[in-house]
Parts: structure tokens; C-alpha cells; sequence
């Protein structure tokens, strides 16, 4: 799967940027890169180095984006360990955006999965050149030698650190056989590792995108369009001259492209305080377009109306009106959910300095590559003119894969002949983001005299993502319909349906994506299901997922149908469901497969002054392999607090065409005194490692639905929590 191989210094220093001396590696993980010579680095595609130097420091080059997903220690972590490198010695080098790095787009929850195999051969290729590079030295068999914590030991009871032996080991060959070290010898994977960046971040040095400075940079502020895809009609920019400070200001044109800026009026300053302002005092008339007339309530009206009509068939077993005739009981339920928003502490920004025709970037980006794409495509030069450098990110949740913010910085630069930097408010953020998508969704199953499910019919409206790459795009792709089409249940009579959606602002991934409304849906109209049959809402989940069995689905990673059950009873035991909560207080629980991981949580609520507030979450995770748990505990530490963001507040709605919310002060998120205590099992697993920035979050806000249900016997299908009375 992936080839080793040890490259010259003269061309890694040319082609990667690191310092001279030391051994270097370059691993090719062939799934993302082309077949290549040996030796022509110029060919070669590398997403892993590592740097071993003569005094015995290690460099690791992370090719992923840090978020706060803890990406950069896992995946140097798993080096070391195989490596049997001291960890007090490693330093990480973030990789530019450049396909020589393999695939570099941090999403999806796959850093992990992608590159696990190949920096534990990283690692331990390393490690059986520094011993045999050893044995050489002291002309000892090298079954007598073994390494240890940064260094190689003798049997005799010498040793030598690994420093020492640079020289000798960039003159031997990349081994061709591996030996792996047995896993109970782990001493960093599977463990509580602290981020290696943890001092940078607590003392402040940490620089995030928006911390980046250049010598005479421009900050500039920029005015769209109140209605997506709207354009300038025209403007006067003499108040906003006035203002102290503002230096220049320019129209931006639209640019249409999956990712490109939406075009407006920027305000170059001197600082960002001044580019604001003068934003403000401009006075623009705006070219609406057909958007204007975008009201999402009258659209919601829409796909719940297409839902409740036969819809494209995206998959079938059995005979569903058969099913349905024939049953004890039907049920049928509708479920809306609303636009969403990311809003990841750090806005969206970017400096960008173009000179001539090479351009540089310092950006919070989660896909660099795309980025530079995306900046080949405006400045129209070659990709050796353009480098994009990833900075930390305050944030991402899929927000900062999508480099539009990037452009912007580009095209302002250029114009302009300085460098600058472009930042958007938080009210930017809110109002011309990339939305999670709106959806509607009908239900109907049916039930036989012993409370089995016999039929099972899903069908779902929502705009789907591709059609912000290909605009006019109505229906989702098939991994989006896959979510609801691949449920674990053994049920006879299937069908899944999907309705025609178009999109009426931009469509973007979010953390969890599709599987939130799926999510949300499947669960907590499974615990209807459970409560007409008169059964426990646990065991009835078991009984529907069925026997274990392994799901015939289109992934390559399939899913284990025992191993669902398994997170789902862990988590009712870690709870104590079943047994008396305190009085006025409820559990509900939800299941959910996604990114290839297995998650189960059960909430406990209460009604406090009328208002639900959520004491306990208990979630279990089976991810496989665990490379860094505390890396994991964190991810399903803040999964709970964005799911439940999601069902206490989440909501964004348009009218006239216009995003309504401004800020956190009305697009609203869990607040401090509001979090609960999140209590997080990781089951042991030698599979391999899956997701888990994602997997987390699909749960909570069905587990809390039907806790309220079982707290107050109203069954809420509709989000956010906060349009409704609860008392």
C-alpha cells in the first residue's frame, strides 16, 4: 500500500523545506498518489516525513490541518511509538498545502483511518535501520540489539542514542520487511497523550490564521450582498472615506466557482476596526436576483408537502403497501429541521501577499490543496507560484474547507499591490456562510400483533451538497441517500425515497453532515415505534437491529451489526437505565453508525423554571483501534455540546432572501452554565482506528428528544427545542 523511501537531503531541502543533515524519510501512501520512479522526488508524493537528526531531535511533518481534532499529535504519535522515539524529543512541521503530501483535505474524520498503517511502517522502518545501523557499529548480530526510548540498547548492557547514529543509517537501504511491535508494547497509542501543541496554546503562542502579521499588511473588510448570489448595482464610498483610517475602497466581482467569494465592496484599512467602520458608512445598491424571494418558512411548507408524495426510489426490499395493509398498527410521523450554521470561533480569514505573479497565503484552512486550486484559478499562474501555509484553526467544523475567504484575501492583494488580510465578522460568518442543509422528512412504519416492525418507508427532501458544485442539482448524491437507505435493522419490507430539493443558498458539509437529519429522524421515530408497541425503548432497538450479522453495504469498511448492540447496551449500562432517576427527571437514547464508527449515548433531563436542561450524557464509542484517547474523550466531550447546540438552538432562516440571524446572540450556542457532564467509554478494539470528530454528534439531539418525551410525554419532531413552550 505505501512505499518507504530514504531521500537525499539536497532534494528534500528543495522539495519540503526542512533543515539539511540528519535521515530523511518520505513514505507514499499510493491511495491518494500516482505510481512513481524510485528517487524522482519531483514524482514522488509523499504525505509523511519524518526528519531524524544528529542530536537526536525528530521532525515529523503532519499533513493535516490542527482544529482542536488533536490530528497533528495522533499522527506523529503513532511514528514515535513504533519508532521507540522519547516523545520530549519530537517537534511537528506543518506541511503546505501541496499535493505532494497526498491527500491533505482534514474532514470526513479519516486523518486517522487514511494514514494509520502507514506511519506505524513510517516508524518502524525507522526503527530497524537505527538497529541495524547499531549492530554495524558495535559489529554485533542485530537480534542482540533493540531500541528503547530514543535509543538502541545491547544485550551487553551498552547503548547508544539515536542521534549517534545518523551517519550510519543514511547510508543503508529502506529495509523491505516490517516488524511491527506487538501492541501491548504500545507506549503513546491507545494511550492518554496530551497534544504536543498544548504549551504553545496555553501560553498564546500558538498562531491561529487570524494572529498572522506582514510588514505594511492591509486589513480589509468586505460588504455582500444581504441576498445569496446577489450582486453590486452601485455605490458611494465617500462617507466611508472619512472614516479614520480606511485607506482605499474597491468592488469586488462575483466569481462562479464551487468555492468562489460572492463578491462586494472591500474596505482596506490600516486596521480592522477602521475597515469595519468604513464598511458600515458605505452606501451600496444592491442587484438582488431571483433569490430575493427566498422565504425559508414558505420553503419548508414546500419539501414537507414533496415528502408526503412518492418520491425517487433509492432503495427497496419486500412490499411496503403489503406490509402496511397487513400490520396492527401504523405509524407515521413528519420531521423538519432547519438550516444550520458552523460558527467556529474563529471566523473565516486569510492574508494573502500576491507579487508578480507568485502569491503566498497564511490561512486557517482544513483543505490547502483546494485553496490553492482555488487561487491557481483567479491568478491564472503555475502551481510553483502559489504556496498556501496552514495555520492552527480556532475551529473548522467544515467551515474552513471551503476557501472562498481565501480568494477574497487574493483578489484584494493583487488589486492593490500589498499584502492584507481578510476577516470576516462574526455576522459575515452567520449570514454568507456555507449552510448544513434544511430538510424534511416523512415516516411510516408498520407494526405486526407482537409489536415487530414489519414495513419501513423514509423519505427525505434537502438540498443536497453537489449542488454548490453543480448548481441545479435537485436530488442527493447516493452517499447522502445512503444514510438512510443503510440502516442495521432487519426489517422485510424497505423503502427509501428521496424528494426533489433545489438549493437556495449555498450547501456545505458541517460536522456530522447527512447523518444529522438521519440521524435525528431514524432514532427518535424508532422510539415512537418503541412506545406503540408498548416495549422498552432499548430492547426494542436490539430486537430491530437483529442478529449480528455484517451489513452489505457500498464501503469498503463494512459495519458490524454486533458491534452497534454492543456500544448501545454499554451506554444503557453506564447509565443505569432502567433503574428510578431522581424525581422530574428522565433518560433517552439514541444509536448511530457513521464515518465507520459505532456511537451510543443516553441522555438525562429534567425540567427546571420550564426549560429542559440536560444533567448527564453518557456515550460509548467504538472507533477500533483507539490512537489517542484523550484525543477521543475530548472529540465526544464536544460532540455532546454541538449536538446539543443543534437541539436547544439551532436555527437559520431567511426572508426576502436575507439570513434573519446576526451573532450568538441569535443563533445561539450551549452556553457554560448549560453543559453537562459528559462521561465517555472507548471500547477496546484492534480494528482499525475510524472516526471520531464526527461520529458523536448525531445522537445527542435525538437522545434528548426522547427524554423529553419520556419526561413529559410530548414528542417533539421538529428542531430547535427553543421554538416551542416546553412547560
Amino acid at each position: 500500500m505505501s512505499e518507504i523511501q530514504n531521500i537525499s537531503r539536497r532534494l528534500f531541502i528543495k522539495n519540503v523545506g526542512l533543515a539539511s543533515g540528519g535521515l530523511i524519510l518520505a513514505c507514499n501512501y499510493t491511495l491518494f498518489s500516482k505510481d512513481i520512479e524510485s528517487g524522482n522526488l519531483t514524482e514522488f508524493n509523499p504525505n509523511l516525513f519524518v526528519q531524524l537528526n544528529s542530536d537526536g531531535s525528530l521532525i515529523i511533518v503532519a499533513s493535516r490541518s490542527e482544529m482542536g481534532n488533536g490530528v497533528r499529535t495522533s499522527l506523529s504519535s503513532v511514528v514515535a511509538d513504533e519508532m521507540e522515539a522519547d516523545w520530549s524529543r519530537v517537534t511537528v512541521k506543518q506541511a503546505v498545502g501541496d499535493e505532494k503530501y497526498g491527500d491533505q483535505n482534514t474532514d470526513g474524520s479519516r486523518s486517522v483511518t487514511y494514514l494509520y498503517e502507514t506511519m506505524r511502517k513510517m516508524g518502524a522502518m525507522t526503527r530497524m535501520m537505527l538497529i541495524t545501523a547499531a549492530s554495524k557499529k558495535w559489529q554485533v548480530p542485530e537480534n542482540e540489539c533493540t531500541a528503547k526510548n530514543h535509543f538502541i540498547l545491547h544485550s551487553s548492557g551498552k547503548k547508544i542514542g539515536f542521534g549517534e547514529l545518523v551517519d550510519t543509517v543514511q547510508t543503508l537501504p529502506v529495509p523491505t520487511t516490517i516488524s511491527y511491535k506487538n501492541p501491548k508494547d504500545f507506549k503513546y497509542i491507545g494511550k492518554n497523550l496530551k497534544s504536543i501543541d498544548i504549551k504553545n496554546f496555553v501560553n498564546g503562542s500558538a498562531v491561529y490564521g487570524i494572529d498572522k502579521r506582514l510588514p505594511n499588511m492591509k486589513f480589509v473588510a468586505i460588504a455582500r450582498c444581504p441576498v445569496t448570489f446577489g450582486t453590486v448595482k452601485s455605490f458611494d464610498k465617500t462617507a466611508a472615506l472619512k472614516i479614520k483610517g480606511v485607506l482605499n475602497i474597491i468592488e469586488l466581482p462575483k466569481i462562479d466557482r464551487p468555492f468562489g467569494p460572492l463578491g462586494g465592496v472591500a474596505v482596506i484599512a490600516s486596521n480592522t476596526w477602521a475597515a469595519f467602520k468604513g464598511r458600515e458608512a458605505l452606501e451600496i445598491k444592491w442587484n438582488y436576483g431571483k433569490n430575493e424571494g427566498y422565504d425559508s418558512e414558505k420553503y419548508m411548507a414546500e419539501l414537507t408537502e414533496r415528502v408526503h408524495k412518492d418520491g425517487k426510489i433509492e432503495k427497496e426490499i419486500g412490499d411496503i403497501n403489503k406490509a402496511f395493509g397487513e400490520a396492527s398498527k401504523v405509524v407515521e410521523s413528519t420531521f423538519q429541521l432547519p438550516h444550520l450554521a458552523h460558527a467556529p470561533m474563529e471566523v473565516p480569514n486569510a492574508v494573502a501577499w500576491v507579487q508578480g505573479d507568485t502569491c503566498e497565503v497564511w490561512a486557517p484552512t482544513q483543505s490547502p490543496q483546494t485553496a490553492r486550486e482555488e487561487v491557481l484559478a483567479y491568478l491564472g499562474t503555475t502551481k510553483d507560484k502559489v504556496t498556501i501555509n496552514v495555520t492552527f484553526l480556532g475551529g473548522g467544523f467544515g467551515r474552513k474547507s471551503k476557501p472562498d475567504y481565501i480568494v477574497e484575501a487574493v483578489m484584494v492583494s493583487k488589486t492593490i499591490n500589498a499584502p492584507v488580510q481578510v476577516v470576516w465578522s462574526r455576522e459575515d460568518d452567520i449570514k454568507h456562510g456555507y449552510y448544513h442543509t434544511v430538510s424534511s422528512q416523512y415516516m411510516k412504519a408498520s407494526l405486526d400483533t407482537q409489536g415487530n416492525v414489519t414495513g419501513w418507508l423514509h423519505r427525505s427532501a434537502f438540498p443536497t451538497i453537489m449542488s454548490t458544485f453543480k448548481p441545479g442539482t435537485e436530488y442527493p448524491a447516493g452517499w447522502e441517500a445512503s444514510s438512510a437507505a443503510d440502516i442495521p435493522f432487519e426489517i422485510k419490507n424497505l423503502k427509501i425515497e428521496s424528494g426533489q430539493a433545489p438549493a437556495m443558498v449555498r450547501i456545505g458539509w458541517m460536522r456530522s453532515v447527512i447523518n444529522i437529519l438521519h440521524g435525528f429522524s431514524i432514532n427518535v421515530f424508532t422510539d415512537e415505534l418503541a412506545y406503540a408497541a408498548k416495549q422498552d425503548p432499548l430492547e426494542f432497538r436490539l430486537k430491530l437491529i437483529g442478529s449480528d450479522r455484517i451489513e452489505d453495504t457500498k464501503d469498503p469498511i463494512k459495519y458490524d451489526t454486533a458491534r452497534l448492540k454492543n456500544v448501545l447496551k454499554k451506554a444503557a449500562k453506564n447509565a443505569n437505565w432502567g433503574k428510578p432517576l431522581p424525581k422530574g427527571h428522565a433518560h433517552g437514547l439514541a444509536v448511530h453508525y457513521s464515518f465507520n464508527s459505532y456511537v451510543a449515548s443516553v441522555v438525562e433531563v429534567s425540567m427546571v423554571d420550564d426549560k429542559i436542561k440536560t444533567h448527564n450524557v453518557h456515550t460509548v464509542i467504538d472507533c477500533g483501534t483507539a490512537v489517542n484517547r484523550d484525543t477521543i474523550k475530548s472529540q465526544l466531550e464536544g460532540a455532546a455540546i454541538f449536538g446539543m447546540s443543534i437541539a436547544y438552538y439551532g436555527k437559520i432562516t431567511a426572508k426576502d432572501g436575507a439570513i434573519e440571524q446576526n451573532s450568538y446572540s441569535d443563533y445561539r450556542m450551549i452556553r457554560m452554565n448549560e453543559i453537562p457532564k459528559v462521561h465517555v467509554e472507548i471500547v477496546e478494539s484492534t480494528e482499525i482506528p475510524t472516526g471520531v470528530g464526527e461520529p458523536g454528534v448525531p445522537v445527542i439531539a435525538p437522545a434528548i428528544i426522547n427524554a423529553v418525551y419520556k419526561l413529559t410525554g410530548k414528542r417533539y419532531y421538529n428542531l430547535p427545542l427553543s421554538d416551542y413552550d416546553l412547560a
